[in-house]
């Protein structure tokens, strides 16, 4: 389930966000940092990473989700991490093309 994560992190030299369940996961990989226990409040810049990190993952998310909820072929494709970004570019294109046209009829 890492794969591409790592892939990101070893051949783009970008950090990995990452959710809770994936903790120790690596150093390139960043994921939330824990609350405090006994019900304390987090520190402002424990509070900021967090919120900086979840709101970088929900775009990647979001964008995904838009991206396979309209092109059937990414909702089962098993190509690698280094392949994949191909197709999903791909799919990409053709949607801002399709968006162009609805947006500007000839």
């Amino acid at each position: 389930m890492l794969a591409a994560p790592y892939w990101s992190a070893s051949q783009l030299r970008l950090p990995a966000p990452a959710d809770s369940g994936d903790e120790g996961a690596g150093q390139s990989i960043k994921t939330p940092i824990t609350q405090p226990s006994g019900g304390q409040t987090p520190a402002p810049d424990n509070q900021a990473y967090n919120t900086l990190l979840r709101a970088t993952r929900g775009l990647g998310e979001h964008g995904f989700a838009l991206l396979t909820g309209h092109w059937r072929a990414l909702q089962r494709i098993t190509a690698g991490p280094s392949r994949i970004g191909h197709h999903v570019k791909a799919a990409l294109v053709l949607t801002q093309i399709e968006h162009r046209q609805l947006r500007n009829p000839c």
